[in-house]
């Protein structure tokens, strides 16, 4: 067996430890007992940091690169859009993940995701964001029609781009969410800017 050298913070799959090794589950025990690796979830392992207060476990960016095999994946939800600025204080039990391969609910190095595959750009906008909350409505203790008089609030300060909220709505919002931010695009307008 050739030498084992683990990235510290790195989240490894079993099967990528076999660049080792001919059997990477025994490897992967081996490595466990010996303090190298922890295990995360069956099949997932992290090569923990060091830092002045023990181990640190891998960040969630980690964690998802490790569990979708490097697939893309979009972090989204409370945090994000509770930073636009609209007014809305969500709280969800868990990550929301948007990616390419998997769904459902997932328990991994004890936090708690929710992926689901769904489209999403590469480099998500804030007005990216908009639309995703606006999708998410239900979930966020607020109704449609209160962030959308936030959003035509915002709009008229340009804190967002109204081109590239419709461009967001259109590509990946619903019919009424594309309707809905049509209408505050037009009612975010003043006098002057119409003429």
């Amino acid at each position: 067996m050739n030498a084992v050298r683990l990235e510290p913070g790195r989240v490894y799959r079993t099967r990528d430890l076999a660049r080792w090794t001919s059997n990477p589950p025994r490897l992967a025990r081996q490595l466990v007992r010996e303090g190298a690796l922890t295990r995360l979830s069956r099949g997932l392992f992290a090569s923990p940091t060091p830092s002045r207060f023990g181990p640190a476990p891998p960040t969630d960016t980690a964690l998802l690169r490790g569990f979708l095999h490097n697939s893309p994946f979009v972090v989204t939800g409370p945090e994000r859009w509770n930073a636009l600025g609209l007014g809305t204080t969500a709280v969800f039990p868990s990550t929301l993940v948007y990616n390419t391969k998997r769904s459902g609910r997932f328990r991994l190095g004890g936090r708690s995701f929710t992926l689901r595959r769904v489209a999403f750009p590469k480099n998500p906008a804030p007005e990216w964001f908009v639309v995703d909350l606006l999708e998410n409505a239900a979930h966020v203790g607020s109704d449609a029609a209160t962030i959308l008089a936030a959003v035509r609030v915002a709009l008229a300060q340009r804190r967002f781009d109204p081109t590239g909220l419709l461009t967001m709505a259109d590509r990946y919002g619903t019919r009424a969410t594309l309707r809905s931010i049509s209408q505050a695009v037009k009612g975010a307008s003043s006098p002057e800017r119409d003429r």
